[in-house]
């Protein structure tokens, strides 16, 4: 399968947390990387982007060599880095699945993806993804009204569904209590996943470790629904036996024995 992210230094996050799952997963990861980040578990503290005809150099010798049976996009930047890996999919990968983690800001408060970049998710890159990863805060931006409770989480699927997502996994991480509620929407209905949260700082790199995981099943033919089954068990093990390294939000185990379920 084929990546398009950012590379986090600090190895939790972004192209490094990605290749890890997806090996996790038995899969092969090939990777277009958009932008390089100077981070660590007490924040970003720079960033350089990668030209977007480079961008799509990558993407193209990746595609038309090795090929890819899932795409997975993270922090994409600016309108112009969407537009071409838009584009770059459009003309190389026509009916891969793709699973979009529309990222927008660092677990430290970073902003990731420019403002105005992002009608451009929303517009052109939102309705090719077989699959939209959001969690409460991104889901906000892209659907113009809180998200604070369960409810809310329902409306902003199927409103994200009626922008094009063939399907929409809605993180619940970010609302409040002990119980972890994920909503998966596809096909008019939804399956809800409900866990107890784990009590935890190292959780930086969730949303990149779990869109690459899921995107890795569904290069392994897996229906979407066991595709998220697997992937949120992986991430879980990843937090529950987390190395604790850094001082802030720190990085998953991506090494543990991934179950089925």
């Amino acid at each position: 399968m084929l990546i398009v992210a950012g590379s986090d230094s600090g190895g939790g996050a972004g192209i490094q947390a990605d290749i890890k799952a997806v090996t996790a997963m038995e899969g092969f990861a090939a990777t277009a990387i958009t932008a390089l980040t100077a981070q660590n578990t007490l924040g970003v503290h720079g960033v350089v982007p990668v030209e977007p005809a480079f961008i799509a150099q990558q993407i193209e010798v990746v595609l038309t060599d090795i090929g890819a049976d899932a795409l997975k996009t993270g922090m994409l930047h600016s309108a112009e880095v969407i537009e071409t890996v838009v584009a770059s999919f459009r003309k190389h990968a026509p009916g891969v699945p793709l699973v979009v983690d529309p990222v927008m800001v660092a677990k430290g408060g970073h902003r990731l993806l420019l403002s105005a970049a992002e009608a451009a998710l929303r517009d052109t890159l939102l309705p090719m993804a077989a699959l939209l990863t959001p969690n409460l805060p991104e889901a906000e931006v892209l659907v113009g009204f809180p998200v604070r409770v369960e409810a809310d989480m329902r409306r902003a699927a199927e409103r994200l569904s009626a922008l094009g997502a063939k399907a929409v996994l809605m993180k619940g991480g970010h609302l409040d209590g002990d119980r972890v509620v994920d909503l998966l929407f596809q096909e008019g209905r939804f399956d809800r996943f409900e866990d107890a949260r784990i009590p935890s700082r190292s959780t930086h790199g969730t949303g990149c470790t779990l869109a690459s995981a899921i995107a890795a099943g569904l290069a392994q033919k897996m229906s979407l629904r066991d595709a998220v089954t697997r992937a949120r068990s992986y991430v879980r093990d990843a937090i529950a036996t987390a190395p604790g390294f850094g001082g802030g939000h720190g990085p998953l185990n991506h090494a543990v024995t991934v179950r089925s379920g």
